[in-house]
């Protein structure tokens, strides 16, 4: 029972076998603003703690942190927390049963994106 083509086949599926999915990509989007979640929290803990310690040490990362550097961390830090929210709604929702089908969970990741863009724009400029 050897099989013949053993050498020719790959020994399990793998990324360059399979197209990327907007369900997939958006899973991984979710993922990735997780993680880039705890970096930004790296800084407002360190904001905190400066504010606690010394009006020098706030002084240097509060000047960092509104900067038009420091602005562009917390809008990326914002528009993350709104995705990485809308993707776990997006996940309740699949784990009651609804907006299973292919077409619907697409459109669930397009408007993940274009929602949490909207948000993060809105609490930009209210802010």
């Amino acid at each position: 029972m050897a099989d013949v083509n053993r050498g020719n086949r790959p020994l399990s599926p793998h990324l360059q076998v399979y197209r990327p999915q907007l369900t997939s990509m958006s899973s991984i989007m979710v993922r990735l603003t997780g993680i880039a979640l705890l970096g930004a929290a790296v800084f407002v803990v360190w904001w905190l703690l400066a504010a606690a310690t010394s009006q020098a040490a706030f002084g240097g990362i509060d000047a960092f942190l509104r900067s038009w550097f420091g602005d562009l961390i917390m809008f990326g830090a914002t528009w993350a927390v709104f995705y990485h929210v809308l993707g776990r709604l997006r996940h309740v929702l699949w784990d009651f049963g609804y907006c299973l089908e292919v077409e619907t969970s697409e459109r669930l990741a397009i408007g993940m994106f274009g929602l949490a863009t909207l948000l993060a724009l809105i609490c930009a400029v209210a802010l």
